[in-house]
């Protein structure tokens, strides 16, 4: 099983649509992200850049840090790490924000494509939460960005056996069993699911995925590249078209209130006017056109 499961993963990484061979792979310290780890340094042509995020939540998380520090140190990689004083009383969202707006520099820095160790049971606790919510469409389509996350295929016990199997070390995070965040509550639960469930669910994604990128390829076809938009053409389309449309212009940061708000300023501002939209984002009014400008 763990050869052919490192099979698979070359075959990954080696589809012609990957340009580049050089990847930031995010480290935790949790046994799924060493097993990432040992599998990517195990293949040829492969330029790694291990990065670790501490968000300061737990006092003795400066210790997976410098586990992380010696893991990349064994393989003969380079290390890249963060602290931020987040608190124990963060949010998931933030700490995940925070963390990958820390990933996603790095990745830029070098010019490389960001990894991380998302596998199957990942994706569908990540369903299994945004249904708990009310979820669109979009949120079974989850974990599908610019991120690679080549473990999709495996679950968290073939993690595990992988890691047993090859002598690996890691470390275990104690808020993995903490009520206080949503994911872990659902985690308890997936992990109940039958089998033939849990493939349905990944075959679902799969499925919202595609959907999801046909959508995206229309979008593009029908809006272009930019900079300018009409306004005119915006202001007659539906509402749930043109929100979409908004959503592919902006970068998929608005949200749908943020959106539907964005798109009445888009029908009603005066030209030379701007709105700010939220999370960075400014529209700049002409009499015909409108522009979107990402602030960073």
């Amino acid at each position: 099983m763990a050869g052919y499961l490192v099979f698979g993963l070359a075959s990954y990484f080696q589809r012609d649509f990957y340009k580049m061979n050089k990847y930031v792979v995010a480290v935790s310290g949790g046994v799924d992200s060493v097993v990432l780890l040992d599998i990517l340094a195990n293949q040829p042509d492969n330029e790694l850049i291990v990065a670790h995020f501490d968000h300061g939540i737990r006092k003795e998380s400066h210790k997976d840090a410098e586990f992380v520090a010696s893991l990349a140190k064994k393989y003969g990689l380079p290390f890249v790490g963060k602290r931020e004083e987040l608190g124990s009383d963060a949010s998931e969202e933030k700490a995940r924000d925070q963390r990958y707006a820390f990933l996603r520099s790095v990745a830029e820095k070098h010019g490389a494509k960001l990894v991380t160790a998302h596998h199957a049971d990942d994706v569908i606790e990540s369903i299994a939460i945004n249904l708990s919510r009310g979820t669109g469409w979009r949120g079974l389509a989850v974990l599908d960005s610019d991120v690679e996350r080549p473990l999709t295929d495996m679950n968290k016990v073939q993690t595990i056996n992988y890691a047993k199997n090859h002598g690996l070390k890691w470390c275990e995070d104690i808020t993995n069993k903490t009520d206080v965040y949503l994911r872990n509550r659902i985690r308890r639960k997936v992990a109940d699911l039958d089998e033939d469930v849990k493939r349905q669910l990944l075959t679902l994604w799969e499925t919202q995925k595609s959907i999801k990128s046909d959508i995206e390829k229309e979008a593009n076809k029908l809006i272009g590249g930019g900079p300018k938009y009409s306004r005119y053409f915006f202001a007659h389309l539906d509402d749930r078209i043109g929100s979409e449309l908004l959503r592919h212009i902006t970068q998929w940061r608005l949200t749908r209130p943020q959106r539907a708000k964005a798109l009445h300023a888009i029908k009603t501002f005066l030209p030379g006017k701007i709105y700010h939209a939220g999370w960075g984002i400014e529209i700049h009014f002409t009499s015909r056109n409108f522009t979107v400008k990402l602030i960073k």
